[in-house]
């Protein structure tokens, strides 16, 4: 079978990264020869020890792996018409009511993704109640630790415009008001607050319990609202104006856009060296646009913080220092009150329920056969265990980027330490990717995969249950693990799936905001 070259994308900046390209399949055959990976030197992290690959065997295969050039074509092949398109246009034309039943404010826990699940559940309420929207308040994460408002994320005018046929929103509360702000309600109890809602209530628990308050006081405040309304039984309108928020309502800020276009241009169109990057990001992506062939890129969302390694309760073949530090922020974050401790880590990863670390993902992508010209930009907080974690990874794919090596600290500016809006960068890139994949569930691989859905982009679902089987596995040769996993991901590359109930309409638009072609 004829191979197709790998190495002919070269990198777009250090002549030291085009260097290590060009050497990448000699390095790739005397590597296991002269430094075999069981008993290389592993990286030394400060917190956490010596951190070794953990799957030696595998890793060592995958770097002297060759893909065709047929499989790389059906890898990087858009998706077919599914004979669905998107529909959220209400069945009625939309109309606002002739008065106002009062304000509605929320407030909103959470990272990023599940503040935006919280903003479309918002004006969904608003609309069941006929009342005022205040633009939604976002808390500040105890884990991140943003203060980011919605008008630092969002572009609130093109949010209020999109939906003033659909319910009244404001930016603030009038004077008469201005007493209702969040030390208000976190002082004492409160009678304007809504404290008891239950998750996924109906619409029928809104109008019974909160339009009363409504009508009595003139403002509402629910807190906490996340996941607090149905995603079923609901009328096809409020369903389709939630889609409405989520997928034309809710844009980023212009700077957000800007610095994401940037990115983007140079993922497609990589730059010569480093200094060519600029500030004037429009001019930047028109003149590569013109100049150069796009190329394919693909967005790995990688969660692996403290928090998430932590929550899982996995073993991630760090030793005993690292076993000690993640006992010891459990005990800390959450009292040692996590579900999955009662487990061991062998039944949590047969199960599925182990984050893939970066080593493992990287196996996962090189199995279903990108190999190492396959642009990769790494979206990602902090990664737990830092560069020594992301080692394994590099190797596989070094032409890996992330927002820090792609843009200047300048061009990072507005961004840095501001969790919320770095997680706005990547979900933008993400949405503008050839190919996402995301190494565990989660809020930001949820709402990927239904915006992706929605608009028919390839989106890579890992079979979380069989990785964990087959990494258990030690003695597994490369040529069976690679065909395990494209069997077992050969449905799981953004086929359309209908929403089932109880499942939410944010992972699964269809068939509530799509129809028939």
């Amino acid at each position: 079978m004829e191979l197709k070259h790998q190495n002919y994308y070269q990198p777009h900046r250090l002549a030291s990264q085009a260097s290590l390209c060009l050497l990448l399949p000699l390095s790739a055959f005397l590597f296991p020869l002269f430094f075999p990976l069981a008993s290389a030197s592993p990286f030394v992290n400060p917190e956490l020890g010596a951190i070794k690959p953990r799957h030696s065997r595998l890793l060592r295969s995958a770097i002297q792996r060759g893909t065709s050039a047929s499989q790389l074509s059906n890898l990087w092949s858009p998706l077919e018409n599914r004979g669905w398109k998107t529909c959220v246009k209400p069945s009625n034309v939309p109309s606002l009511p002739e008065r106002s039943e009062g304000f509605i404010q929320v407030f909103l826990d959470g990272g990023l993704n599940q503040q935006r699940m919280g903003i479309c559940d918002a004006v969904a309420v608003a609309k069941i109640l006929n009342a005022t929207l205040v633009i939604p308040y976002l808390e500040v994460n105890p884990v991140w630790r943003d203060s980011s408002s919605f008008m630092d994320i969002f572009d609130v005018d093109h949010f209020i415009d999109v939906l003033k046929d659909d319910i009244s929103i404001v930016k603030e509360l009038p004077e008469e008001f201005s007493w209702s702000v969040r030390e208000y309600y976190a002082a004492a109890i409160r009678e304007t607050r809504i404290k008891a809602a239950p998750v996924h209530a109906t619409a029928q628990w809104y109008l019974d319990n909160v339009l009363p308050v409504l009508q009595s006081y003139g403002i509402a405040a629910i807190s906490p609202f996340s996941h607090r309304l149905t995603y079923d039984n609901l009328p096809m309108d409020i369903q389709r104006l939630r889609c409405k928020v989520n997928f034309q309502a809710l844009v980023f800020v212009p700077h957000i856009r800007t610095l994401g276009d940037a990115l983007i241009s140079r993922l497609r169109y990589p730059q010569d060296s480093a200094e060519e990057m600029g500030t004037n990001y429009l001019q930047e992506s028109t003149e590569a646009s013109n100049s150069r062939r796009a190329r394919k890129f693909v967005v790995l969302h990688l969660r692996f913080d403290k928090d998430m390694a932590a929550h899982s309760a996995c073993d991630f073949g760090g030793g005993k220092l690292e076993k000690l530090a993640l006992a010891k922020y459990r005990q800390r974050i959450w009292q040692g009150r996590v579900l999955n401790s009662q487990f061991t880590d062998e039944e949590l990863r047969s199960r599925g329920r182990c984050p893939m670390t970066p080593e493992e993902i990287g196996l996962l992508l090189a199995a279903l056969g990108f190999d190492n010209s396959t642009r990769l930009y790494l979206a990602s907080h902090k990664v737990y265990g830092g560069e020594a974690r992301i080692s394994a990874l590099r190797e596989l794919f070094p032409l890996m980027e992330s927002k820090k090596s792609l843009a200047s600290a300048e061009e990072r500016s507005l961004i840095k330490g501001k969790a919320s809006l770095l997680a706005a960068v990547d979900y933008y890139v993400g949405m503008h990717s050839d190919i996402f994949i995301s190494a565990s569930p989660g809020n930001m691989h949820n709402a990927m995969v239904g915006h992706r859905t929605y608009l028919n982009l390839k989106t890579i679902r890992p079979n979380m249950a069989l990785m964990g089987q087959l990494f258990l596995n030690k003695s597994i040769e490369w040529s069976e693990f690679q065909q395990a996993v494209v069997e077992g991901h050969h449905n799981r590359q953004g086929e359309l799936r209908l929403r089932r109930p109880k499942q939410s309409i944010y992972t699964y638009p269809a068939p509530d905001c799509m129809c028939r072609a």
